[in-house]
């Protein structure tokens, strides 16, 4: 078995950019003594602390939990969103999966819906604004119901859950060659359509953050399956197919908008 160095030294090929009005351009950063076992965050971590010292502006990137879970990071790495390590973000990308000398071209997510706020920050409250368009169920406040009052099969629960697994990290959009945020909004479509709870405002939740998204900019649909690929938590272009039949069948209500 090959034993990986401890450490690598690295290019970094980063995106810079000031502000959303002013134009970008790639910025040539040398890195030396990268611990292997950091993940690439940690390791954006320690370039900004050396571009620091340097006087110079750090890297501006989105970060949160670090675990997987938030969403919040998301750069595109080498070409792919979240990097080349399949079902990971980018903060659970590990510099292990580089070798000494390497070039990485780092950039941030690209869509007419993504705006750049600075270097690899992007405006992703788009995503937020197809939530609350329809996003959730509408209930009485009060006491928690009993979790076994209304059955739900298992096989239906786990494809619920499935389709809840998706964080809105936007991978999707940046993967997709139309910038298509489907399989978000189908995602968040489907762990709805799925429960009975969500069966009562099913056809006003399928046309209005359809109807949201489009608004935003988002791209239609290609079926290249980027996204599916893209995705960390391995959301399956299923739900896109279950978001179209949602559709239609709103489609047919006049009252459901």
């Amino acid at each position: 078995m090959k034993k990986l160095p401890k450490t690598i030294n690295l290019t970094l090929k980063v995106w810079r950019q000031q502000q959303s009005e002013k134009k970008g351009h790639f910025e040539n950063i040398a890195t030396q003594n990268i611990a292997v076992h950091m993940s690439f965050i940690e390791m954006l971590d320690s370039v900004n602390e050396q571009l620091t010292l340097e006087g110079k502006d750090p890297i501006a990137f989105d970060n949160d939990c670090r675990e997987g879970i938030c969403g919040t990071c998301g750069a595109v790495v080498d070409g792919r969103a979240h990097g080349p390590q399949k079902a990971t973000t980018l903060c659970q990308l590990h510099m292990r999966q580089f070798s000494d000398g390497d070039t990485i071209v780092v950039e941030p997510f690209r869509a007419r819906a993504f705006k750049v706020v600075k270097d690899l920050v992007v405006d992703r409250s788009s995503l937020d604004k197809i939530m609350a368009a329809g996003g959730y169920i509408s209930a009485n406040t009060g006491g928690a119901p009993d979790g076994n009052a209304i059955p739900i099969a298992q096989e239906i629960a786990e494809k619920a859950m499935d389709a809840a697994a998706c964080i809105g990290c936007g991978a999707c959009v940046a993967a997709c060659p139309s910038a298509s945020a489907m399989l978000f909004v189908s995602g968040k479509v489907s762990q709805l359509a799925l429960l009975p709870q969500g069966r009562p405002e099913a056809a006003r939740r399928a046309l209005n953050m359809v109807k949201t998204m489009d608004t935003c900019g988002f791209g239609n649909c290609s079926n290249h399956r980027e996204c599916e690929n893209a995705c960390p938590k391995e959301l399956s272009i299923i739900n896109i197919a279950r978001l179209n039949r949602e559709y239609l069948k709103a489609s047919f209500f006049s009252d459901a908008t």
